[in-house]
């Protein structure tokens, strides 16, 4: 079983907030994630965004016009959500665990963004009780958009993770990684209770709860690790080159496994 306790205080202390300004690497992340939400979202309705920390996707599509209720599994990322929506842009802003979506009635949304949970659901369980809470606050022909780690990047990422910080992995938890895609901290420091899916595995998943897939493709493509490189090229031309290659290539599978974050798209139906 997940220990969501642990994934509060990680989230208490990491710098959510700010992940996605701070380098090349969180901004690319930011800009694609937005290319993506452009191609697939509906021109209006209510979207759950569904474990997003302090709102950075919840703020730009209720300023687009969208009817949008931020959740997290963080009171504390809540709290912060809370006192930034001055404006009173957010329709919701609720402490929620993903496998529990019992604050929302059926076929209450359009759109479902779940970017964040199934990062940390490491019991298979808890993975299919999401997925069923998910098709049941949709619409029919409701859209989810759900972000993983691919089983083989995040794996590798461990191998990095251990290079810099021994305490976090040992031989046992990095053969577990790479054997289950699950992931458990030896420290309270760091990335906590990770879960590293294939995309095959997410396919199915969501296929068997009632789900079609509309796309299945990496966020940052062949971009991952070569992110400030890109965003620095000076010929506006050849970087917007770049960023339609990203988006041709994105879904094949050498790139989804290997990149550093993926997202299924699919329709409830």
């Amino acid at each position: 079983m997940t220990n969501f306790d642990r994934i509060r205080a990680y989230y208490s202390r990491f710098d959510e907030e700010n992940r996605l300004k701070m380098d090349a690497s969180g901004q690319m992340e930011y800009e694609m994630t937005i290319r993506i939400l452009r191609r697939h979202l509906p021109g209006s309705g209510r979207v759950l965004d569904l474990g997003g920390a302090t709102g950075v996707y919840s703020f730009a599509l209720a300023a687009q016009g969208y009817d949008v209720y931020l959740a997290d599994l963080s009171d504390e990322l809540i709290r912060r959500a809370r006192a930034k929506d001055t404006g009173k842009l957010l329709r919701g802003c609720d402490v929620v665990n993903a496998t529990d979506l019992s604050a929302y009635g059926d076929g209450f949304f359009d759109v479902v963004l779940a970017f964040g949970p199934f990062y940390h659901l490491t019991d298979a369980a808890e993975r299919e009780r999401a997925v069923r809470e998910i098709h049941r606050v949709l619409k029919p022909q409701g859209l989810v958009l759900a972000a993983f780690i691919p089983r083989l990047a995040g794996s590798i990422a461990i191998v990095d993770r251990y290079v810099w910080d021994q305490k976090q992995v040992n031989i046992d938890n990095l053969t577990d990684v790479f054997a289950s895609g699950r992931f458990v901290n030896l420290v309270e420091r760091g990335f906590q209770e990770g879960y590293y899916a294939e995309s095959s595995e997410m396919e199915a998943l969501f296929h068997g709860h009632g789900f079609e897939k509309v796309a299945l493709r990496s966020v940052r493509g062949f971009a991952y690790e070569r992110e400030e490189r890109i965003m620095a090229i000076d010929d506006p031309a050849m970087r917007e080159k770049i960023y339609d290659l990203i988006e041709e290539t994105a879904s094949r599978k050498e790139i989804v496994e290997t990149c550093g974050h993926a997202v299924y798209v699919g329709i409830r139906g």
